[in-house]
């Protein structure tokens, strides 16, 4: 996986995009039980949909929208789409080869 550096920092750039990856670092302890409403029992590898990010957030639909889109396309984030909900979860192999950059590189 190559990472880049210019999106990732610019994705970090916000303190709730910042605070988005924090919380799903460990999504039992920051968002009620997922996949509920699924009417099937799903692996969802730890992901978090959108309304349960947008609630902790406090802000709009649509600014938490552009804000996991941002992550995702920067690859700090994963997404798996369930029925019409969407669930994400971190990237686990991106924030690590971002970890390794900083210490080798900076």
């Amino acid at each position: 996986m190559k990472i880049d550096v210019i999106e990732i920092c610019k994705a970090l750039n916000n303190e709730t995009r910042l605070n988005i990856l924090n919380w799903l670092k460990n999504p039992d302890a920051n968002f009620p039980p997922q996949g509920n409403s699924l009417g099937e029992v799903v692996d969802l590898k730890g992901g978090v949909c959108v309304s349960s990010i947008q609630e902790k957030a406090g802000l709009s639909p649509s600014t938490v929208s552009n804000y996991l889109d941002m992550l995702q396309r920067a690859g700090l984030l994963l997404c798996e789409r369930h029925g019409k909900w969407t669930y994400y979860r971190r990237n686990e192999e991106a924030i690590k080869e971002l970890a390794s950059y900083i210490i080798k590189e900076l």
